[in-house]
């Protein structure tokens, strides 16, 4: 091709105009000459150039009406008429209408009123209306399917004329290949009245041979079959008296009448007989190809596409067989997934495996040095001996003088001696009178130490400032301890952790040879207290539950003190939890009187919460973690952030080796469906969650129900131990043994209705009893006795003549406190009445009048408000920070949350896959059933998708918190951050949204196989999974399980049957754009229409119309799911923070 310059190009445009005006003014002799071909092939270029009109009219028009359903306007257009590659058509049609073709061609206003027909068709009439050609008075040739006809000779028809139509009423013939002409208007072609002559074609043929090839000219479309149509002349079947391969047939009483040309270019429901057929390919309008083996061709295809490898591909093939792909990619997703999940366990068992083996080693590594140490210092001390021996022995040969036993020597090692050696010590030598005093004089020092020791701790417990002094000593130890290298490795943390429990134990075995004196200046002298001392106290507690208006808990005085294991005992519906409940802050729904005091002082019980412990009464414990993966989170998250990872290790350990849990601590804990460890081990589990967090006050709700006598001594020690530490103990217990009942330090006795009758000292209450004259039979336990006589089930025995309901207003005479004027009329037979000053509420809950089923029923409304508005109030409401501990952050939480849930995750690797085998079955079923569905560009198809994935993506997400909200309840009353709990788990069902897109459309896509790419597919898939799980996790936590299940199935349906109704107005257009189905639908089907040109433009329109879908608004589908998604996440966090238990 020769190259242009400047010059040329002037040259061809004057040339171009030219011919032009010759073609549109002057008439032509010698009609012969269009035969040459030279002649032929200037002439089709000036005929397609002339056209050019059309296409700005036409661009007008699509930008006014269409441009929702057109994204690139000169695109789609030059895809659908850009017919430059091969105008033979063109060619064939100016030589069949004798160069007339340009006079046949609809103007703008023809083509105006055909294109608003098409647009309004709405209705289904598939025929357009009367106009100025075709009416009730006219009706030609021209105007049935397939024929158009031409103007007068005095009429020129002008193609830039937008407002008029030309008459189109003569010389009516059927129209041109790769031409349409519609039922119901004339326009195509016209008879040639424009003759030329011999200059135009001597001109024309001097133009081909000066500028053959060079000659540029718009690629703009003009009124034929667009692209991917196949538009020949229709033959006549003469069977069926249909013009094949059209629908039309032809018009009666018209013999002369035959098969035309195309007679409609519509969508493919209305015409699908111009499209190129499936199988086959039509580079022109006029040509029709097979495609060969090895390609595939499409409905509307203008080339054939090769297939991918691995794909069989036959001749005529509609589409490629994608189903190996399909196989490899199931097959690539099941070897990850199964590599993940195996090793993934791999990985938790050797690591657990690992840890253990560092363990061990660490223990016997510990074990044996503190055995060399303990033999190094019996040796050390028989060295002692012998040496003190030998000495005596000489001194007295020497001296020749009696042993006498000083009481200066009756000290080993700098300690005194115990009782026991004492006692030895006087029976292996004789009394004498220096001896006798020695001893009396060793007992007076004794009687002295003990008034001391007695002091000593009156002084301590009485001492206010003794946890600043804790607080300041706690911190030069932690700034000392901050300075020396702390352990890193595995190794270093357990040989330290190991070494402190060796010394640990080592101590206890000496402080049992110690008096009472030694044991407290061990305590006082010894390592500085890390815990907060707290004594609750509460005077005339009452809780009245405001339902029903009843005393559940009255006038209830005392005091729990630091130290000490307090035990609250009393039958069924004395109102031992709610004791405890109260004390915790956690009476809701009940009107609270009284006051309770935090170390004589009245603040709010919440302050403390990290430093306070409660025990549920129901075992609530990860079943599927292990035993020490449930300390050990407990004590990352509770305990104080600044302490070093040796200590926590140290506290967990310590808590296992007291519990008796060291066998077990491998060992998943169970739930109902798999088996774990033992419920006595579940319940010391239970109680290690609260110890491991080293509380100031511990709350147990009957911890001993269902353990057996050597458990509970085993539980009881371990928490004797807390108790040495300073920690205050508070435990509802149900008739426990007599060793059992020993163990406690205070006893507090309630009796029905929330009444006490007696709170102090365990060693006292027989005492206290026997007052009354209430005696203890023989080889009765005196806890299973107290309590049948408060249950009304033994009568006091004695001549005492007290009644189980006296017991209450004795105690309270007892202690001097007010008695309820209800109760006056029982103690009145005691004397010593005090009168009761304060307003009393009706104990029986008939204070009120009588209401009607309307007044109760608003009632009861009002008061569930009410405790909603308690709940919320509670939850939002934060409460000043008194206990001096900072736990970890927000973000440290979050990733102990996370490494949970992920083990938690993989431990249910078996729930994952069935989920997964069923999405791929899902998609399986929906791909075979809605396969090769062009008319609708895959609707039906994505609206099975749409609410198939949203159902089963809804009903796994809903097990993330159907399942754990006990969990979750009990954690956040502890402290542990909300945020951090969502956030983990809707982190780890990130990689469920994620993968569950693949392994749907691993099926679904490869079996229908749509134009758009798996790439846009997916992407909607995955803001479609995001959305719905978060719409899942309302529904899990608001709902209880059964109820979310419910809904889950329900939404997606209803959701999607709203989004695809026809929106007739305002009220359901609104309604539809809130459903997230309407969004995913659009987005599903946009991606898949915009890859439909050429013929497909009108069903492109069309059914985008029907929809009320717009072509460019993909990312704002794909933008309004993932807000969707994160609006239901932001709702169910706040649901989670707001709902909670009844």
């Amino acid at each position: 091709m020769p190259s242009w310059s400047t010059k040329d190009l002037l040259v061809v445009l004057a040339l171009a105009v030219t011919a032009s005006s010759l073609l549109n003014g002057v008439k032509c002799q010698q009609m012969s000459d269009l035969d040459n071909p030279a002649v032929l092939s200037v002439l089709t270029q000036l005929v397609y150039s002339q056209v050019s009109n059309v296409t700005s009219f036409l661009s007008h028009e699509i930008s006014n009406r269409s441009s929702f359903c057109v994204e690139d306007l000169n695109a789609d257009w030059n895809n659908a008429f850009n017919f430059s590659s091969d105008l033979g058509f063109l060619t064939s049609c100016i030589q069949k209408t004798k160069g007339d073709i340009k006079q046949r061609i609809c103007n703008e206003a023809e083509i105006k009123f055909y294109s608003n027909s098409l647009l309004d068709r709405s209705n289904g009439i598939n025929y357009l209306k009367p106009n100025k050609n075709c009416n009730l008075t006219s009706w030609v040739s021209g105007c049935e399917p397939g024929w158009a006809c031409s103007a007068p000779s005095t009429e020129q028809a002008e193609l830039q004329n937008s407002q008029d139509m030309p008459s189109r009423t003569t010389d009516c013939e059927p129209c041109c290949e790769g031409f349409f002409c519609p039922h119901g208007i004339t326009c195509m072609i016209r008879k040639c009245d424009v003759i030329l002559d011999k200059k135009v074609v001597y001109f024309a043929r001097w133009l081909f041979q000066q500028y053959v090839g060079r000659l540029k000219h718009k690629e703009n479309p003009c009124n034929a079959c667009p692209l991917g149509s196949y538009c020949p002349l229709a033959k006549l079947n003469n069977t069926t008296g249909v013009c094949e391969p059209y629908r039309y047939q032809l018009p009666p009483m018209r013999p002369n009448h035959t098969c035309g040309g195309a007679n409609i270019w519509a969508d493919v429901d209305s015409g699908s007989e111009t499209f190129c057929p499936a199988g086959w390919y039509c580079p022109t309008t006029t040509k029709r190809i097979p495609c060969s083996s090895g390609h595939y061709c499409r409905m509307g295809s203008i080339s054939q596409t090769r297939c991918f490898k691995l794909t069989s591909c036959k001749s005529k093939a509609e589409t490629q067989n994608m189903g190996v792909y399909g196989i490899m990619l199931i097959a690539a997703l099941s070897t990850l997934l199964i590599i993940i999940y195996s090793c993934s366990d791999q990985v938790l068992s050797t690591r657990e495996r690992r840890m253990a083996k560092s363990r061990e080693a660490a223990a016997r590594s510990v074990r044996k040095t503190s055995n060399a140490r303990q033999r190094w210092k019996t040796a050390k001390d028989v060295a002692k001996k012998s040496a003190s021996g030998l000495q005596a022995q000489l001194s007295r040969t020497f001296s020749r003088k009696k042993d006498v036993a000083d009481p200066e020597k009756v000290k080993i090692l700098g300690q005194a001696t115990s009782e026991t050696d004492i006692e030895l010590l006087s029976h292996s030598h004789p009394i004498t009178p220096n001896i006798a005093s020695s001893s009396s004089a060793v007992q007076k020092e004794k009687a002295k130490e003990s008034i001391d020791t007695m002091q000593m701790m009156h002084e301590i417990e009485n001492d206010d400032n003794l946890h600043l002094e804790t607080k300041t000593r706690d911190k030069s130890v932690q700034g000392k301890a901050s300075k020396e290298k702390q352990p890193e490795t595995h190794s270093q943390i357990f040989k330290y952790a190991y070494a402190q429990l060796e010394k640990e134990k080592a101590q206890q075995q000496e402080n049992k040879n110690l008096t009472f004196s030694g044991v407290v200046n061990m305590a006082t002298k010894g390592e500085p207290r890390k815990r907060l001392l707290m004594e609750i106290s509460f005077k005339d507690l009452t809780l009245i539950l405001k339902v029903q208006n009843k005393l559940i808990l009255r006038c209830v005085t005392g005091k729990i003190k630091p130290g000490r294991i307090t035990a609250v005992m009393g039958p069924s519906g004395a109102g031992k939890t709610t004791f405890l409940s109260a004390v915790a802050g956690k009476a809701f729904g009940c009107k609270m009187t009284g006051s309770v005091l935090i170390n004589g002082k009245t603040e709010s019980i919440h302050s403390y919460k990290k430093i306070i412990g409660f025990v549920p009464q129901d075992d609530i414990v990860h079943g599927n973690l292990t035993v020490e993966e449930n300390l050990w989170f407990s004590a990352q998250c509770r305990l104080s952030a600044d302490l070093p990872k040796a200590d926590k290790v140290l506290v967990v350990e310590r808590v296992i080796e007291f519990l008796g849990l060291q066998s077990v601590r491998n060992s998943l804990v169970g739930t109902v469906e798999k088996r774990g460890i033992s419920g006595g081990q579940r319940k010391r589990v239970n109680v290690g969650l609260e110890m491991v967090m080293e509380p100031s006050l511990l709350l147990l709700d009957e911890p001993t129900s269902g353990l057996d006598s050597a458990s509970c001594q085993l539980l009881l020690r371990a928490l004797r131990r807390e108790a040495l530490q300073g920690v205050n103990i508070c435990m509802v217990v149900h008739q426990p043994s007599y060793a059992l009942f020993n163990m406690f330090d205070e006893l507090i006795l309630l009796a029905k209705g929330g009444l006490t009758v007696y709170h102090g000292p365990v060693k006292k209450v027989e005492e206290y009893f026997l007052g009354l004259g209430i005696c203890i039979p023989e080889r009765i336990n005196p806890p299973d006795y107290f309590i049948d006589i408060l249950e009304g089930i033994v009568e006091p025995g004695g001549s005492s003549g007290v009644s189980y309901k006296d017991l209450p207003v004795r105690w309270m005479l007892h202690k001097g406190y007010p008695v309820p004027l209800d109760m006056q009329k029982n103690a009145v037979k005691f004397g010593n009445l005090t009168p009761n000053p304060a307003k009393e509420t009706d104990p029986n809950g008939s204070g009120h009048d009588e209401r009607s089923f309307a007044g109760e029923l608003l009632h009861d409304v009002r008061h569930v408000v009410e405790l909603e508005g308690e709940k919320i109030l509670f939850n939002f409401l934060k409460s000043q920070d008194l206990s001096n501990r900072k736990t970890p952050g927000i973000f440290k939480q979050y990733k102990y949350f996370l490494i949970r849930i992920v083990k938690q995750r993989l431990r249910e690797s078996k729930i994952q896959a069935i989920d997964y085998l069923i999405l791929l079955l899902a998609g399986a079923c929906l791909g075979a059933l809605s396969r090769g569905n062009d008319q609708k560009f895959g609707g039906d198809g994505y609206i099975y998708t749409v609410i198939c994935v949203s159902l089963l993506c809804k009903i796994s997400a809903l097990r993330s918190f159907s399942l754990d909200k006990l969990h979750y309840w009990r954690e956040r009353d502890s402290g542990m951050s909300s945020l951090a709990y969502f956030l983990s788990r809707d982190t780890m069902d990130h990689f469920n949204t994620l993968v569950k897109p693949v392994v749907y459309l691993s099926m679904f896509y490869f079996f229908t196989y749509p134009r758009s790419t798996f790439a846009d597919n997916y992407i909607v898939l995955l803001c479609l999974v995001y959305c719905v799980t978060g719409i899942a996790y309302t529904l899990a936590i608001v709902f209880k399980p059964g109820a979310a299940q419910l809904w889950s199935v329900l939404l997606p349906v209803v959701l999607t049957l709203v989004a695809t109704q026809a929106k007739d107005s305002k009220f359901l257009k609104v309604l539809a754009n809130l459903c997230y189905p309407k969004w995913a639908l659009e987005a599903f089907v946009i991606a898949n229409a915009e890859r439909y040109h050429g013929v497909w433009i009108i069903s492109r329109c069309g059914s985008l119309k029907r929809s009320d879908y717009n072509i460019h608004d993909w990312s704002l589908c794909v933008s309004i799911l993932i807000l969707m998604g994160v609006t239901a996440r932001a709702i169910a966090l706040f649901s989670m923070l707001t709902f909670q238990k009844k």
